[in-house]
């Protein structure tokens, strides 16, 4: 499956006035939910998996967090994408004790645990070009940041 497959512009908001990580996941959440791709348990799936293992990543200036969780939460696979206004702090993938202030979040949802491994490879991919966050930063709205996915 096409990473391009996992966007879709209701699932997106840019430029969230967000002051912390929980905010960004309730509104991400309230989009997945509202849409048919999770269930009512992946908002509590999302927040215990993160206490565990987080998911910040320091990448040059704008960082970015990939939430997610077990598939038994997910109805249909999707990624969620919040462009932040101010950062907000995740703490650090590699190293748990460390903050990262985050701009970018892309929370995912799959609903099988095997594609897991091939979808975060595709995304990691996307989220190294620092061309490529520096647009969707700039993007104002979510047709718009498909559109930038599309041409990578």
């Amino acid at each position: 499956m096409k990473l391009t497959e996992f966007f879709h512009k209701e699932l997106i908001v840019t430029k969230l006035e967000a002051k912390s990580k929980e905010e960004v996941f309730e509104i991400l959440y309230r989009k997945l939910l509202e849409n048919g791709y999770v269930k009512e348990s992946f908002l509590e799936g999302i927040i215990n998996r993160e206490k565990t293992f987080p998911t910040g990543l320091l990448l040059n200036g704008n960082n970015v967090a990939i939430p997610h969780t077990d598939a038994e939460h997910v109805l249909k696979p999707a990624i969620a994408v919040a462009t932040l206004c101010r950062p907000v702090v995740f703490k650090n993938m590699a190293n748990p004790e460390e903050d990262v202030q985050v701009n970018i979040v892309f929370m995912i949802a799959l609903n099988e645990s095997h594609s897991q491994v091939e979808m975060l490879q595709q995304l990691v991919e996307l989220i190294q070009n620092k061309n490529f966050l520096k647009s969707i930063l700039n993007a104002k709205g979510g047709e718009e940041i498909i559109d930038l996915i599309k041409m990578i």
